[in-house]
């Protein structure tokens, strides 16, 4: 079974593994081991300020069976005014392929609809084929925007602009 539901302030460990696990399968190969194993331990950590300081926006959680395995985050876009942008969608790779995503998104989708928002779009690395799928599979589209974004390590990584309609 799935639910999906708002984080709390008690979920700081397990968004911070989720986030973490996630990253480092999805983009270690990108960076030199030593910044890795610092980005890795930040994600691990990060989460806890976020939901504690209750900052701008929604953080979900999905839980399958008991174990939480994936998170999203979304608030309105800084960038596209009417639009929310989904700023961190993360399953632990212990969740790939059981579901537990797509029932992600889609509660992501309707608690996006449900703040007033009717269009979406995120931002994902170039080089990483499986979120593409998996954007694309959700009805996402690219829109044909790219940035280069630096993870701290002085290499910037080309993303490519999804968005739909929600």
């Amino acid at each position: 079974m799935i639910e999906v539901r708002r984080a709390g302030p008690g979920d700081g460990d397990v968004l911070g593994e989720i986030h973490a696990a996630a990253w480092e399968a999805a983009y270690a190969s990108f960076f030199e081991p030593e910044f890795v194993h610092d980005a890795v331990r930040s994600r691990r950590t990060r989460w806890h300020e976020r939901v504690a300081e209750g900052r701008p926006g929604t953080i979900l959680l999905a839980v399958l069976d008991g174990r939480p395995l994936a998170l999203s985050s979304f608030h309105p876009s800084p960038s596209r005014p009417g639009f929310a942008e989904i700023w961190s969608f993360y399953a632990h790779p212990d969740g790939w392929g059981s579901g537990v995503a797509a029932a992600l998104m889609t509660e992501t989708l309707r608690h996006v609809r449900a703040d007033g928002f009717v269009r979406v779009h995120l931002w994902t690395l170039r080089d990483t084929p499986q979120s593409r799928r998996f954007y694309a599979k959700c009805g996402f589209t690219e829109c044909g925007t790219t940035r280069a974004l630096d993870f701290g390590d002085g290499n910037p990584l080309d993303q490519v602009e999804y968005e739909r309609t929600c």
